[in-house]
This record gives C-alpha cells, structure tokens and sequence, in this order.
C-alpha cells in the first residue's frame, strides 16, 4: 500500500468510501454486515487506513455499520472521517446535536477527519450564516479534541469554493473535490485543484472513476489504452491519473463488492503515474465523451439579455450537459436547480427561440430546455 505524508501522520492513498457497501436485496439501507465486514478486514489487513462516511448515506445507517464493524481494532490503527450533513437545509440549526448523534452512531469518542459536507450553490448561504453557528460549534470541537482536523467536501462551482474559503479557508485543513479525468476540464477540477493550491489545502479525491463511468469505456478508448500499458486495466487509467496531481493525499473509493476492493487495492501496490503521452491520451479521451453528450455553451450570456424570463441560460446549460454525462448517476444537476427560484427552472422556458437568434454557437437553447425538464422527470 502507498502512503501519503499529511501533517504528521501518514494516510493509505487509497482510502475506502462507504456509500456504496453491498446491500440486501437491492435496499439502500440495508447494508450486508458480513460482506462489508469481510471487505473491511480485507482493507485492514491490505494497509487502508482511511475510512469515509457520512451521517446520509445508506439512508443513515453507513455510520452505524462502520462504528461496529471498526470497533474490534485498535483506535488508533485507523482514521476515520465523517461530515456535517448541510446538503439538506434543514440541518443547519442541528449541528449540535448532529455531532453528539455521529459520535454515537460511530461510537467513538473523535472523529480524526470532519468536514462541512457538499458546500455548494444550494447551501454556501447557510454555511456562510453566523446563526446557524456551525462554524464556530466545529472550530470548539477542533479545540476540545473532538475533531482532530477539519475540512471540507465541495461539489461547487469555483465562486462558490472562493466564498467559503475566504470565510473558512484560514481553518482548513484539507478538501474533499470530485477530481477524475473526465471532470478535469468539463467540472474544471483543474482549475479547482488550483485554487486550493493557492490556499496550501491538499486534496482529498471522491468519485475517482465518475460512478462507475470510468471503470468501462467505448472500446476504441480501451483499445488506445492498452495500447499505451497493456498491463493496466481499464479502472486503473483513473487511479493513476490521479496519482499523477502532487496535491492529492487520499483517493476514496466506494466499492461495493470484493473483487473491486482487490483490484484497487491491487493497484495502490505501487505508484505509476502518467507520462506526458498518458495523459494527452486520457483527457483527449474525455473531450470526446463529453463532446458527444454536451451542448457547446461558452458561458458568453448574450441569451440572458434576450430571454423573456430572464433565465439563467448558460447555468442551466451547464446544468444539463452534466446531466447528460452522469446519465442515470446524476445528483450534481438535481442539486444544482435546488438552488434556483421555481420561475427559473427549465421547464419555464417559453420556447419564444430569442436567444437562439444571438447564441455564437447556435444551439437550439429551447429544445435543450425541454430535454433537461424531461431528463428531471418534470414534463
């Protein structure tokens, strides 16, 4: 197993992610103890130190299952991380009592890593609200031992990143980002890795292979990989396009089943990052998978001035090109019309084609629309 350096300790580069533990027939909730008990002695005895889990995955029952699956082992043999569940707005006033109940749940007496979960469009206006108190109820947590490092996770855009980090970035400690070749120009979590790099945060990695997207690819993709290491399966491309960013310290994986344990565990055996030649290759694969699903908005906002409704076009495009990429894993699109009036929803498009006439790109802005509304099951 490859370990990082962070502060004084040193962390399995590959970390485990608990949202997606086998479970019993087909129940989110429902999570196979023996199985996910076998992975995790697997992870134990394979040198994972790091352990991820959140108060809402699994529909609340991942803390609880890794809390009694982790107890049989030394405190001190593994760390372990969970987050303030802020996707969900009536959470803010609970962080109090949140925190006292994740303990519980994990039944530890300190979380090693916590983290202000998804900070985003949706939520960054709570997070940022001094009533809500969840900042400085954490920060007491930090100081009392309750929280060895804080941090956070963001699905943000980078505006939204810069405001949380010019209001917390001080007390940072590391940052969660969903970082893959695929979303490295299309999410720009390149430009996300960046700015964390002007803030000195490392960097934690979730959604490594895109939910699974990055596992499989079109056969000509493959074909090129293989041609570059025919020794490397198609998952590792992901993983050592990770190991090729300096920044990242952990990459958390949520494996379901064994066999994806054993292969990427396989795979942190060693350090491989990309050539110059590698990486050309996947990134030039990503713009051609992205390019097939999107439409080619370029943010320029000359639809805006003419939309009857005043809707936020190049948003709502941005939008529905990641819907269309994560298909039926979608949750960055949902999350992201969650933050916008009820007027300035897709399905308001009036079909009146006025920013069609002024679109550099002539895209059918109307039709697009209508097609984001239905992917959202909303007409």
């Amino acid at each position: 197993m490859i370990y990082n350096d962070f502060q004084n300790l040193k962390i399995s580069a590959l970390g485990m992610g608990n949202m997606r533990l086998p479970v019993i027939e087909g129940k989110d909730g429902a999570i196979d103890m023996a199985a996910t008990g076998e992975m995790i002695d697997y992870c134990m005895k394979a040198g994972i130190n790091y352990y991820d889990t959140a108060y809402g995955y699994h529909a609340g029952q991942s803390e609880p299952a890794l809390g009694e699956l982790l107890k049989k082992y030394d405190r001190d043999s593994f760390f372990l991380a969970s987050k303030f569940p802020g996707y969900d707005l009536n959470n803010m006033p609970k962080v109090r009592e949140i925190f006292e109940e994740q303990l519980v749940r994990c039944q530890v007496e300190y979380f090693d890593f916590y983290l202000f979960h998804n900070v985003c469009e949706m939520n960054i206006d709570a997070y940022l609200d001094p009533k809500f108190g969840i900042y400085d109820y954490l920060i007491e947590q930090k100081r009392n031992g309750r929280i060895k490092h804080l941090g956070f996770s963001a699905h943000g855009d980078i505006d939204c990143m810069t405001r949380f980090l010019e209001a917390y970035g001080k007390d940072m400690e590391f940052a969660q980002i969903e970082l893959n070749y695929l979303d490295y120009e299309f999410q720009n979590a390149k430009g996300k890795c960046e700015l964390l790099r002007e803030w000195n945060i490392p960097i934690w990695v979730m959604e490594p292979v895109r939910g699974g997207q990055l596992a499989t690819l079109a056969p000509a993709h493959e074909a090129r990989l293989k041609a570059l290491r025919p020794d490397e399966g198609v998952p590792a491309w992901a993983f050592r396009f990770l190991q090729s960013i300096p920044d990242v310290v952990v990459t958390l994986s949520g494996m379901s089943n064994m066999q994806q344990l054993a292969d990427n565990i396989a795979t942190y055996e060693e350090s491989r990052p990309l050539n110059d030649e590698e990486m050309q290759a996947v990134l030039s694969m990503a713009d051609d998978m992205v390019s097939r699903t999107t439409v080619p908005c370029t943010g320029c906002r000359y639809c805006v001035t003419h939309c009857p409704k005043k809707l936020n076009i190049p948003f709502l495009l941005k939008l529905y090109n990641e819907a269309s990429v994560a298909g039926s894993g979608m949750f960055i699109a949902p999350m992201g019309l969650s933050s916008i009036d009820a007027d300035k929803q897709p399905e308001c498009c009036v079909a009146c084609h006025s920013c069609e006439k002024v679109c550099p790109q002539v895209i059918k802005i109307p039709d697009a629309l209508s097609d984001f509304a239905k992917k959202m099951g909303r007409c």
